[in-house]
């Protein structure tokens, strides 16, 4: 799959926070996340396996018992069924993506 850049496809997933679907294949699914400041996800867990780059911004992941600030140019993988969570300290763009491929992020 080859997908040119384009500014739509934004879908709002929380309060100051929307989420696109980027490209997938049979096993990954890349999505881009955008967070204004003071944006939260809450603590949750997937079965999926998620890498994740913070391209602009600034952000608190709470990533099972530990907490990490995230600058841009910084990378994280949680794995499946752990416990995370975010706060955008800066309006914030993070690519993240998903092994397996999250369904309930497909177009």
């Amino acid at each position: 799959m080859f997908r040119k850049s384009h500014d739509s496809g934004y879908k709002n997933v929380i309060d100051k926070i929307r989420r696109r679907t980027l490209a997938y294949g049979e096993k990954t699914l890349m999505a881009e996340f955008t967070m204004g400041i003071g944006a939260g996800i809450p603590e949750h867990s997937h079965p999926h396996e998620q890498s994740g780059y913070l391209v602009s911004g600034r952000l608190e992941l709470a990533i099972g018992n530990e907490i990490h600030t995230a600058e841009p140019g910084d990378s994280w993988c949680i794995a499946g069924n752990v416990v995370h969570s975010a706060v955008a300290l800066k309006d914030s763009v993070a690519i993240e993506v998903f092994s397996p491929v999250r369904e309930d992020y497909l177009p």
